[in-house]
């Protein structure tokens, strides 16, 4: 065969032969990314933000199922064949469901941040692995607390950090217990879902133990309790910030889009 016909027909598999060990040289870097763990919490992460959207989901088509009823039963009820009963009490399950379908929004987006917060502390190649950094979070809580286990000072000058009788002790303990199991669990091969577990598991654990910290505090006088009603209020004084700053933003964008639309030296129509 003449030489040039045979590099004519066969001139695209050196092209694609590149185009293929490219490809495979990214597949095997990421199986090797996933394999090794540095992708374990971006996995994780994605694992519980499609969770977290299936639930909203749910929680949508349960929102507006609740309000078709509440608009069958008044109907029914304008017709004398339904009470008023029944009628609040769909209005009830619609207040209900809409809260559920907002919370799960809600956590949606505090999923999302999740991950893209976990897509950027991926770990170089010689930096601790999520899962070895999880496990330092866990042993650093489990420190803490045996300080007050194990020395006498802290013994006498907080008493309830190893009374189990105390709500927060015992709630402590038996988050303590928990991440022990998730953490159990998540050896060998470890799942993005049995990551995730251990994960939440030592996240609570943090919040256990802050709070049996705070609480025995409390009771050795270098602390003070926080009433209920300054937490409400407080939530509602920051969200009405929130608010406000939202507003601000919005009109300042409109204003300046308005005042973008009028080109300098144009007369103004009203004259």
């Amino acid at each position: 065969m003449d030489p040039l016909l045979l590099v004519a027909e066969w001139w695209w598999i050196a092209p694609s032969a590149v185009a293929v060990g490219t490809v495979g040289v990214i597949g095997v870097n990421r199986r090797n990314s996933t394999v090794s763990g540095r992708r374990l919490a971006v996995d994780a992460a994605r694992h519980d933000l499609r969770a977290a959207q299936q639930v909203a989901a749910e929680r949508r088509t349960a929102w507006k199922i609740a309000r078709a009823d509440l608009t069958r039963i008044s109907a029914e009820r304008a017709a004398q064949r339904a009470s008023a009963e029944q009628v609040a009490a769909a209005r009830r399950m619609l207040r209900e469901r809409e809260r559920d379908a907002k919370a799960a929004a809600a956590d949606v987006r505090a999923r999302q941040v999740r991950l893209n917060a976990a897509r950027a502390a991926i770990p170089a190649a010689s930096a601790p692995r999520p899962l070895e950094r999880l496990q330092a979070e866990h042993d650093s809580v489990i420190a803490r607390w045996m300080l007050y286990e194990t020395d006498p000072a802290l013994q006498i000058g907080y008493p309830a950090m190893t009374d189990v009788k105390r709500p927060e002790t015992a709630a402590y303990l038996r988050a303590a217990d928990h991440a022990k199991e998730m953490r159990r669990a998540a050896t060998g091969r470890v799942t993005p879902a049995a990551f995730g577990a251990y994960r939440d598991a030592v996240a609570e654990l943090e919040r256990a133990f802050e709070a049996a910290e705070h609480a025995a505090k409390v009771q050795a006088g270098e602390a003070t309790t926080i009433p209920a009603w300054q937490d409400a209020a407080q939530d509602v004084l920051s969200r009405s910030a929130e608010a406000i700053d939202r507003a601000a933003g919005v009109a300042a964008s409109a204003l300046s889009a308005w005042t973008s639309r009028r080109r300098p030296g144009k007369p103004d129509d009203r004259g």
